[in-house]
Order: C-alpha cells, then sequence, then structure tokens
C-alpha cells in the first residue's frame, strides 16, 4: 500500500492538525504528516542567527526565507496539501502556498468557514475541495488513501 505524504499549512491558533491526525490514525490511514514550524515565535525568528536587523523587514525577510526551505521542500515532496483559512488573522502565508500547489500541480484541499468564501474565491477555484472542517478532510483523505 502507498504511504502517502499530506502537507498541513495555515492557522497556528487552533487544534486543527492534532484533529485531522489524530483521526487519520484511528482510521489507520497510511499518511505521514508534515508542516512548517508552527511555533510563531520560532518561525519569526528563524533567521535570527544571521545577524541582528535594526529594521523589522529584514528580519521578516531573512526568516521568511529561512522558513521557504522546509516548507517549499515539503510542499515539493507532498501529495496533497491541506490549507487552513481561520477567520481571526489573515494567513498570507497560507495563500501562498495554496498558490505554491496550484503551480506546481500539488492536489490541495482548503478548509476555512462560510465568512470568508468570497476573500478566497480563487484559492478556493484551484482547490479540489473546499471543506468546513477538519472531519470533513479526514473524510476525503480516507476516500482518496483507501485501495476500497
Amino acid at each position: 500500500m502507498m504511504k502517502w505524504t499530506v502537507y498541513l499549512s495555515g492557522e497556528i491558533h487552533t487544534d486543527w492538525r492534532d484533529q485531522i491526525i489524530a483521526a487519520a490514525e484511528q482510521l489507520q490511514l497510511p499518511i505521514e504528516f508534515c508542516s512548517a514550524v508552527t511555533q510563531h515565535e520560532a518561525s519569526d525568528a528563524a533567521g535570527d542567527h544571521l545577524g541582528n536587523e535594526s529594521d523589522p523587514f529584514w528580519r521578516d525577510h531573512k526568516s521568511a526565507k529561512v522558513n521557504a526551505i522546509r516548507s517549499k521542500n515539503l510542499l515539493d515532496n507532498a501529495d496533497i496539501a491541506v490549507i487552513r483559512f481561520g477567520d481571526k488573522y489573515k494567513q498570507w502565508n497560507a495563500a501562498f502556498d495554496a498558490g505554491y500547489c496550484a503551480a506546481n500541480g500539488t492536489p490541495y484541499i482548503t478548509i476555512h468557514d462560510e465568512s470568508i468564501i468570497h476573500p478566497l474565491k480563487e484559492v478556493d477555484a484551484a482547490a479540489l475541495a473546499w471543506t468546513k472542517n477538519p472531519a470533513q478532510v479526514v473524510e476525503i483523505l480516507s476516500y482518496v488513501v483507501s485501495e476500497k
């Protein structure tokens, strides 16, 4: 049986990743999950060892590039991406990941509530599925990776 790699992208303030991983493990789905660094402070400081910056733009710029080493490689090797948009914060990185997947032909599933359908219309148009909750994502993954 093929082992699938699923990249989990987006919002980091809720436990949606844990819900998907736990449900997939309970169903014994042949999936390996991966993700960007989800600890906000660590992600923001990823480039700090390259030297202090007085301008916050350059600190963010360096950290974004260091973070991209991880995310680009993981996305390039993913069979599917799940991209979560929360309603509290703007997840520009998630939108970027969705565009990267679309440009590279990596199938992706979006997960967000109805209140942000309009601002995500282009992102959802390129997605192969839009879901409202982690349970729907797991149903899709179960179907896709199953040999039944």
